[in-house]
């Protein structure tokens, strides 16, 4: 474990500590922070003292992306959720964009050693130690992607090797040149290296790989997936979730049983997507605690979850996330009545190695959305196959096409493959 007290509280004493986390940000937040203090007066708080305890703390309205963005072109270039004069902020990063307007933020010196503290937990999470060699085929621009990645590896002791500028046979070639232990990347990414190495005679399971790190996508959590990655490499894989707007929240341990989120640092919400009350299966809801200069204060982050009820052999006493992200619900499509997730496609597709990469394409027909999934395959029995277990997994019978071998795109990061024709 990375803070074995922490990681270990019992259920009082981790909500005591949250509080008190909270409660001192909060201060701040009324005193400084024009985004944060307009919408709690709205919801009748206006100053921290109003805040005596979680019922209070549950008044706060939520906070959406969309509500960040408009703010950010009302404000351009950085709105108004800063606690502080622009001078004390030193890193700027935004998110990918793959769901929309790039979102802007800022860090000051305090929060991006907080980011740094929370990866510390994924990385010790998936056994990490300072003897290792992580390397990250990243390109470090502006997507805060691994930036904080690396500045965990690099403060837990462990050499962390940079692989931006570089293609995917260079990362190879200076993977096995300096001896990398570990790989910290996306997980479609992952595979994508595992079929360059194919074709290019590259056996990675006799390489010095012996664990791999997972983000930006729900790939590592989905059974199919992880098993590929674990499989190409000879390695363990390990899931991890984050996002720019947030934080490094969730990591696994070695147990693998989903995602611990990472209580210490963040307040986690289930809710119900429609209605907004509580939930076992919903959305997730978070408040980073450590990120004072931009806060996210019950966010709703838009991923699709569900809370494991048994606590995990691993001792760890925070909040446990069954089989990880499930899929984001913005990405759901509606295919004749029937609510199909890409996450849950994937995981049925990954099963088939015969499938190098795949895409679902989203066109209308008449008045209703349909889905067609093209495989980079070279057998029709495989397409018959797909399109079977598909029609069993997911309840619903769906057009499967085959398309010529590295016909479909690659990604560094994340992945693409929902395109609307």
């Amino acid at each position: 474990m990375f803070d074995p007290r922490l990681e270990t509280l019992a259920p009082d004493a981790l909500r005591e500590h949250q509080w008190r986390r909270f409660h001192a940000m909060a201060r701040e937040l009324c005193a400084s922070n024009p985004f944060a203090r307009a919408k709690w007066r709205a919801a009748g708080v206006a100053a921290a003292d109003d805040l005596r305890g979680w019922d209070d703390f549950r008044r706060l309205p939520f906070t959406l992306k969309r509500e960040l963005v408009e703010d950010q072109a009302a404000h351009p270039p950085f709105g108004t959720n800063l606690t502080y004069p622009l001078d004390r902020y030193v890193r700027v990063h935004q998110t990918s964009g793959t769901s929309g307007q790039p979102l802007r933020s800022l860090d000051t010196q305090e929060s991006w050693d907080w980011w740094t503290r929370c990866w510390g937990f994924v990385l010790r999470g998936a056994g990490v130690t300072a003897a290792d060699r992580v390397f990250f085929p990243f390109s470090f621009g502006l997507f805060i992607g691994f930036w904080a990645g690396f500045e965990g590896a690099r403060a837990l002791g462990a050499l962390a090797i940079p692989g931006g500028g570089q293609d995917s046979t260079t990362r190879l070639a200076w993977m096995e040149a300096l001896g990398a232990t570990a790989l910290v990347c996306t997980p479609s990414y992952a595979l994508h290296l595992v079929e360059v190495a194919h074709e290019r005679g590259i056996d990675l399971c006799r390489g010095s790989v012996r664990v791999t790190v997972h983000a930006g996508e729900p790939g590592a959590g989905i059974p199919a997936v992880r098993a590929r990655i674990q499989e190409g490499w000879g390695a363990r894989a390990f899931d991890h979730a984050g996002m720019t707007e947030m934080g490094a929240y969730g990591y696994e341990c070695a147990e693998q049983a989903g995602l611990h989120v990472n209580e210490s640092e963040f307040i986690a919400e289930v809710v119900d997507p429609a209605s907004g009350a509580p939930a076992r299966e919903g959305e997730l809801v978070l408040t980073n605690l450590g990120r004072l200069g931009s806060p996210a204060v019950r966010y709703r982050t838009g991923d699709r979850v569900r809370v494991a009820g048994a606590p995990c052999p691993c001792g760890r006493t925070f909040l446990r996330l069954e089989g990880g992200i499930l899929g984001r619900l913005d990405d759901m499509l509606i295919v004749r009545g029937v609510n199909v997730f890409p996450s849950a496609v994937e995981g049925i597709v990954r099963r088939f190695t015969a499938v190098d990469e795949f895409q679902l394409e989203v066109f209308r027909a008449g008045e209703l959305d349909e889905v067609r999934v093209l495989l980079e395959v070279g057998d029709d029995a495989t397409v018959r196959s797909v399109q079977e277990a598909l029609r069993v997994g997911l309840g619903i019978r769906l057009e499967v096409r085959a398309v010529p071998p590295r016909s479909l795109p690659r990604h560094e990061l994340k992945a693409r493959r929902v395109v609307r024709r």
